[in-house]
């Protein structure tokens, strides 16, 4: 059992990092993983990857299956409205949505999920501290400059500084400076859309961003949600 606001911020909180792949069906969708101590719910679609974890909830035995996007986006408006508990059944080609008077049956993404667990950085120590909205507005300005969203926004850290920057050939050149919480100096690029579509799924008023080096993914975290962690990976 779990409670159905739960279950539909689970999915809004992941649902949007899943992939569109026909070659890779299993990244498009939701991995569902439950275990007796806490449900889990992925989603990636190789260029993010974000992880939502509860030890409120568990299950009575550990199972784990792929949910596909459009039964989720149909869940996602009935649960916007549902507080009451539903029960989660499944068996290896179908999952059963019961709620008190109606239920939802959808059939399975069939095959086995990514080990996302390698992709979550663990050793990623050079922490970024900024205000989100500062961050975001800064993010979305400096990629305006480009035609193409897929260009890379290049952060230039140094003590306590964030130089952001897009240079494209045909629009020209984006630039600003923010004063940010950091102790290193590093140079790392993002695709500028994967950054925005993350940092805007962060509800609190800040964003915590942790590197290890320019080819290693970034870890992001809103210091005030203790549930979601998401992961981006550099240009």
């Amino acid at each position: 059992k779990i409670n159905g606001y739960y279950l539909g911020n689970a999915i809004n909180s992941t649902i949007f990092a899943s992939g569109t792949d026909d070659l890779r069906p299993v990244m498009n969708g939701v991995f569902f993983q439950f275990n007796s101590d806490s449900l889990r719910f992925v989603a990636t679609d190789a260029h993010k990857l974000v992880k939502f974890e509860t030890s409120e909830y568990a299950a009575s035995e550990v199972s784990e299956f792929i949910m596909p996007k459009k039964p989720l986006q149909i869940l996602k408006g009935i649960l916007q409205t549902e507080s009451s508990e539903l029960v989660i059944q499944h068996n290896e080609s179908n999952a059963k949505f019961i709620f008190d008077k109606s239920s939802i049956t959808c059939r399975l993404i069939d095959g086995k999920f990514p080990n996302y667990i390698q992709v979550i950085p663990k050793n990623n120590q050079k922490k970024l501290d900024i205000d989100l909205k500062l961050f975001l507005d800064s993010v979305d300005r400096v990629a305006s400059v480009s035609l193409d969203k897929k260009d890379g926004v290049k952060f230039n850290l140094s003590k306590d500084v964030l130089n952001l920057s897009v240079n494209n050939t045909n629009s020209g050149d984006g630039k600003e400076s923010l004063n940010v919480k950091f102790d290193h100096d590093l140079e790392i690029s993002f695709n500028s859309r994967y950054l925005i579509d993350v940092a805007s799924q962060l509800d609190g008023d800040k964003i915590e961003i942790f590197f290890n080096d320019t080819g290693s993914p970034a870890l992001i975290k809103d210091p005030g949600d203790f549930d979601s962690i998401f992961v981006i990976m550099p240009m």
